[in-house]
């Protein structure tokens, strides 16, 4: 009796059709097997199959060893049935989405400019008007800014030149990278310390009537400390014989020809920037085109960015496109300041006036502060 390939009894079959028949059977058997090892693989036992080279796809704890053997994969993408997925590109041609600035890189995606070390500083002074240039300067696509006081040349210098380029914004080849802490222009240390890092590094001083900048120190001091001495009584060892303390900090930072002094042993005069405090309040735009022309970027930054806050008493930056209210300062800029006895005014400008002659000689300015 006569089987056919089921198993089951049947008629006869011609020899032929049981042939076709085997050989359909068994490419059906093959077929499944190609599929059930395409299916189950991993990429890694797909490599290993078309004899790829071995590749890691993220770091793992303990891998060091083989983290240098090893050459990273290509990171991988979403597929397209996950959510936010981007479609295939039509042809190759299309563009990928921009990749957005970011301090840190740690997912692998590409990521715009790269960390460096500060090409431009604005070194001083205090209550002179640095965050306003700061905040001005950082409207112009050429130059991008850190926008806290790192403080490493006066306090965290320790901590190493890596640290502190770790705190830099990323910048395109042609942005500058700037920063602002206004104690670096009193600190001893700190122009050894930059020339060290860069002796092509550019400086910026924001400087004020001395004694105006002491009476802004003071009641900024003042609104955090309320109970410290009077103006009067921290200004004078002796108020009869008018002997200035230029030991307080508010008096000392004013003498500006004197930390002048300790700049100029590493930095010639043409690669320091004195910006004048008094003209950034009623000219801002002139101000702002001669800080551009000292950093070597076109005159962007113009009259058309500013408008008077009355209410503050400064200039402040007109509405972004990008913003529903004008840019101004903090509230703590602007505050109004103590008054102070007009006598001990006429004395302070007396105790300044040799150091503001000085200073004017040696920069090539009169700030006309008497």
């Amino acid at each position: 009796m006569a089987y056919s390939v089921l198993g089951r009894a049947g008629p006869p079959q011609p020899r032929r059709a049981r042939r076709l028949l085997f050989a359909f059977t068994l490419s059906l058997s093959c077929t499944y097997l190609c599929y059930s090892l395409l299916c189950c693989c991993d990429d890694l036992g797909r490599s290993r199959l078309l004899g790829a080279p071995r590749c890691l796809r993220g770091p793992s704890a303990g891998g060091q060893k083989l983290l240098q053997k090893s050459r990273p994969c290509d990171p991988p993408g979403p597929t397209p049935s996950e959510p936010g997925a981007p479609s295939a590109p039509a042809g190759a041609a299309a563009a990928a989405p921009a990749p957005r600035l970011s301090s840190s890189n740690h997912s692998g995606s590409p990521k715009l400019g790269t960390k460096r070390l500060p090409q431009a500083l604005i070194v001083g002074v205090k209550k002179g008007g640095t965050r306003a240039v700061l905040e001005f300067i950082r409207v112009h696509p050429d130059v991008r800014a850190l926008g806290t006081e790192p403080h490493f040349f006066d306090r965290n210098y320790g901590r190493g030149l890596d640290w502190y380029r770790s705190l830099m914004p990323r910048t395109l080849e042609r942005q500058i990278t700037l920063e602002k802490t206004p104690s670096y222009f009193v600190t001893q240390e700190a122009p050894r310390r930059i020339f060290n890092m860069s002796r092509d590094t550019k400086l910026i001083v924001v400087v004020r009537n001395p004694v105006t900048r002491a009476i802004s120190d003071y009641t900024q001091t003042l609104s955090k400390k309320p109970d410290i001495p009077t103006f009067e009584g921290l200004s004078f060892r002796n108020r009869t014989l008018g002997l200035v303390d230029a030991s307080w900090n508010a008096i000392r930072i004013g003498m500006y020809a004197l930390h002048l002094e300790s700049w100029l042993r590493y930095f010639p005069l043409a690669q320091i920037h004195f910006v004048s405090g008094e003209r950034l309040i009623t000219d801002p735009a002139g101000e702002m085109a001669r800080v551009q022309d000292f950093l070597g970027i076109k005159r962007l930054i113009t009259d058309k960015h500013f408008y008077f806050n009355k209410t503050k008493g400064f200039p402040c930056l007109k509405k972004p496109e990008s913003s529903l209210l004008p840019r101004c300062l903090g509230k703590s800029k602007g505050r109004t300041h103590v008054q102070i006895d007009p006598e001990v005014i006429d004395q302070l400008r007396e105790f300044y006036r040799p150091y503001n002659i000085k200073f004017y000689e040696t920069v090539g300015q009169d700030f006309r502060w008497e």
